[in-house]
């Protein structure tokens, strides 16, 4: 897929610039060239030889080296690329890159460049985590700035937490999807995933079983068409999609937060597993037994309908907007009521009885429901699920 690309990479100075190497080696194996950019910070980890002995490529420091810019201007070398890369990115140059400034040769070719950025922030889980950051990343995310990570984990200072860059698979997978050449290019996707976690007190919570990895493979693929994918998603069990932005809520109401924050979108896919009800109020303590054996009284409230609301948007609605439907009986019958009820194009249907190990399993077994019938699709892992789904979308939206 990186066969012919030119990737620009700056390397940003942090601990994590040691994996920008192995980033270097990663890209090259799969046929992209890249054209290293060093801040003076980064050469405090890594230097200059071994970047050009990795990347086969002249590396780039100064702003003002005559002979660089003699040879290939900055601004030249910045519009070169198919794609800026940036990690590790620190969170100096964040902060450079959201205030427009451009006082070095890193942050005058982000400034300067016409081709799509992908960042890969690596920095101490209280400086991520730091207001400035946080508005640093919503002005960059504004801006159409890519992101990939950061991961949880310990840190080289010694804290664990949010703040480890992202790892230099997880960054491939993320620049192929950034460059990705496919017929979902320059659309906007967005595709909820997981359940949703209904808090009843402090330590218990409403859920179902859904471990989110359909909602996830039908992210990835359609990121592998080219699209530009919002994934929001509950607390799941899987790993996330690389090369999309992702968006973690933990109740319905935040998730249709998220899910109208992210609009507009092209086509929405809602495989999401959103608990139909809530506590009518959650408790701030521990409901504890009695000793008397009297049961607590547990009202509950109807949780908003998120797949009802978006399909009967009267301005904005995506022009796709596919349902999921769990069922375990009479499942074409519930899953066609229900597309005419929600007001969706198409609805998704399974059945996840206990004994067909669907809900949490590997495998799915699907019924696609539209205005021009009912399909059924046979028993298949839920990766070759989604790239059906996904190339069927395609054709919808041409």
């Amino acid at each position: 897929m990186l066969a012919g690309k030119r990737i620009l990479l700056i390397i940003g100075g942090g601990i994590a610039a040691f994996k920008s190497l192995d980033l270097i080696r990663r890209l090259r194996e799969r046929g992209a060239t890249v054209v290293p950019v060093l801040t003076k910070a980064a050469e405090e980890f890594v230097t200059p030889l071994s970047a050009s002995a990795l990347s086969a490529e002249k590396v780039y420091r100064d702003l003002f080296d005559l002979t660089d810019e003699a040879e290939m201007g900055h601004i030249e070398l910045s519009r070169a690329a198919d794609l800026v890369v940036v990690a590790p990115a620190t969170a100096d140059l964040m902060g450079k890159m959201a205030g427009g400034l451009a006082n070095d040769l890193a942050s005058t070719l982000l400034m300067a460049t016409d081709k799509p950025v992908l960042i890969a922030p690596a920095m101490n889980v209280r400086m991520w985590q730091h207001p400035a950051t946080q508005r640093n990343i919503a002005t960059l995310k504004e801006d159409g700035i890519l992101f990939v990570g950061p991961n949880e984990g310990n840190m080289a200072c010694g804290e664990f937490g949010l703040g480890r860059m992202a790892e230099p698979l997880e960054i491939v997978a993320a620049v192929e999807a950034a460059i990705a050449d496919g017929p979902l290019r320059g659309k906007h996707m967005l595709v909820t995933s997981g359940p949703t976690h209904e808090p009843i007190d402090p330590v218990r919570y409403i859920a179902n079983r859904s471990s989110g990895a359909q909602g996830t493979a039908i992210a990835t693929a359609l990121s592998a068409l080219g699209a530009e994918v919002t994934f929001v998603t509950g607390p799941a069990d899987v790993a996330r999609p690389q090369g999309v932005r992702v968006v973690e809520v933990q109740t319905a109401r935040e998730m249709l937060a998220a899910v109208q924050a992210a609009l507009p979108a092209d086509g929405a896919v809602f495989a999401a597993a959103v608990a139909d009800w809530r506590m009518a109020k959650a408790v701030d303590m521990k409901i504890k037994k009695d000793g008397k054996g009297s049961l607590p009284v547990l009202e509950f409230a109807e949780n908003p309908d998120i797949l009802a609301t978006v399909s009967q948007m009267k301005k904005g609605r995506p022009a796709l907007v596919v349902g999921f439907a769990a069922e375990t009986d009479d499942v074409v019958k519930n899953a066609t009521a229900k597309r005419k009820r929600k007001g969706c194009d198409w609805i998704v249907a399974n059945d996840v009885s206990p004994e067909t190990g669907i809900m949490g399993g590997a495998e799915n077994a699907v019924v696609v429901i539209t205005s021009d019938g009912v399909e059924e699709w046979p028993r298949m892992g839920k990766d070759q699920v989604a790239t059906r789904l996904a190339a069927a979308m395609v054709q919808a939206l041409e």
